[in-house]
């Protein structure tokens, strides 16, 4: 059964980063034309995109972030390890949310039905 499993979270100075991993099983990721990406949940805001990577380069190249992270977060595939990074630097208090990863497309959408249990990142000092 395809599945998508996050990992990587935690506690983390405002300024620091982290890595978060996203491991697809069931399936190989160089196996279909699947994009992959982050999206964020708070209690506040539902759904916010973060990044998306896909397996084709188009004329705007082949990544999506969302404005609130541009330049900070950086999203990676290594189809190798069945495995979509999210690299994120220079963290925000803001940055605090629950992270899940899920198909998605470059303008930002994603299909949630097929996320993973998320993993929770706090920034705080």
């Amino acid at each position: 059964q395809p599945q998508l499993a996050e990992s990587g979270g935690g506690l983390v100075q405002p300024g620091g980063s982290l890595r978060l991993s996203c491991k697809a099983s069931g399936f190989r990721l160089d196996s279909y034309d699947i994009d992959i990406g982050w999206f964020r949940r708070t209690p506040e805001k539902e759904r916010e995109g973060v990044a998306c990577v896909s397996s084709r380069n188009g004329p705007s190249g082949n990544t999506y972030y969302g404005d609130s992270v541009k330049g900070r977060f950086t999203i990676s595939r290594v189809n190798a390890e069945n495995t979509v990074y999210l690299h994120m630097d220079s963290l925000k208090p803001e940055d605090t949310a629950t992270y899940y990863c899920a198909p998605c497309n470059l303008l930002g959408e994603y299909n949630v039905d097929y996320s993973g249990q998320g993993t929770q990142v706090t920034v705080s000092s």
